[in-house]
């Protein structure tokens, strides 16, 4: 593959020709700061913080989505560049609860001195189902020197997630793992206009009569959590979730022989939440609702050391402890 030459703050950087400016930036330690952006899905650049400058270009340009050409002068971090970002991050924490962003998101908005506040309180949380059942291209005017937030009743309609839109930057990452991206689903989509618009399933049918078939990719892609495991919320809530405690393990699923590799995330010996690496070439960060959420099996068992083998083996077979209430969910 040829390479192409280019220019990044002033220093000549050579990079495989259909590369992006962001894997250009990347690849001379230059990381840029990113939202909707995932490796393992097509981007949509609708969160514009990866935006850079290029000489030229009438606008500053989404580094995530734009393919880096030959002779391209780019900066990363002009006045224009920063200030954008700053407008960005400030206007989404203004209106959204991103409290549970990685780590290197909030060292970049430490980076940019992010002030949401100059922009006042936030306006009261809506009521349960108001957001939805707003008219389209209606925007309420928030109440004098508040700022107009999404926040509103975090959405618990089954055992396995819930969705809290409070939380919601609208990046599309989970609409493009439901739909082309992975499973090919397409159970969610955008509904409603301007300050409004929410992700949603088809007719705002409550998620367990939508087409959901609940394999929680959703949430492996979410940035913020605003898509989160049932358990992790319930920990969470509790003020019992505890990071610094878990363990990782990495293990093979054996529901069926495809080989999905499954993360087990496991706090107090029990297991909390499971996930799926990104760099698997089988997965890709994909799992299906056996492998993501069926687990509840192992847990209840006693002490694993001291349980003869064949009572462990006979409580599997009967679904689990507590009379088959922990069988693994089926297609």
């Amino acid at each position: 593959m040829s390479e192409i030459r280019l220019s990044i703050d002033g220093a000549g950087v050579a990079v495989p020709e259909g590369s992006s400016i962001l894997d250009a930036c990347r690849s001379v330690g230059k990381d840029q700061p990113t939202l909707c952006y995932l490796e393992t899905l097509t981007p949509v650049n609708t969160c514009r913080v990866c935006v850079v400058e290029v000489t030229g270009s009438r606008t500053l340009v989404p580094s995530c989505s734009r393919t880096a050409e030959d002779g391209m002068e780019i900066s990363t971090e002009s006045e224009n560049v920063r200030q954008t970002r700053k407008m960005v991050f400030e206007f989404l924490a203004s209106s959204v609860d991103l409290s549970l962003v990685d780590a290197p998101t909030r060292t970049w908005m430490e980076h940019y001195e992010v002030d949401a506040t100059r922009y006042g309180p936030p306006a009261p949380a809506a009521a349960p189902g108001g957001r939805d059942s707003r008219r389209a291209g209606h925007h309420r005017l928030p109440g004098l020197g508040t700022a107009e937030t999404v926040h509103q009743p975090v959405k618990v309609h089954d055992e396995l997630y819930v969705r809290d839109y409070g939380k919601c930057i609208l990046c599309y990452r989970c609409v493009e793992a439901c739909g082309p991206d992975a499973q090919n689903t397409f159970a969610i989509q955008l509904a409603g206009r301007g300050f409004d618009a929410r992700i949603s399933t088809e007719f705002d049918v409550v998620l367990t009569d939508s087409a959901c078939v609940y394999c929680g990719n959703c949430i492996g892609v979410c940035p913020t959590g605003a898509l989160m495991f049932r358990s992790e919320f319930e920990l969470r809530a509790a003020d019992l979730w505890d990071e610094g405690a878990q363990t990782v393990t990495r293990t093979v699923c054996s529901f069926c022989g495809v080989g999905c590799n499954l993360d087990l995330h496991v706090q107090d010996n029990r297991i909390v939440k499971v996930t799926s690496p990104r760099d698997h070439s089988i997965t890709w960060g994909n799992l299906c609702i056996k492998g993501r959420f069926g687990y509840e099996y192992v847990q209840d068992l006693g002490d694993l050391a001291t349980t003869p083998i064949d009572v462990v083996l006979a409580s599997v077979r009967e679904g689990g402890a507590n009379g088959g209430r922990n069988r693994p969910p089926t297609r």
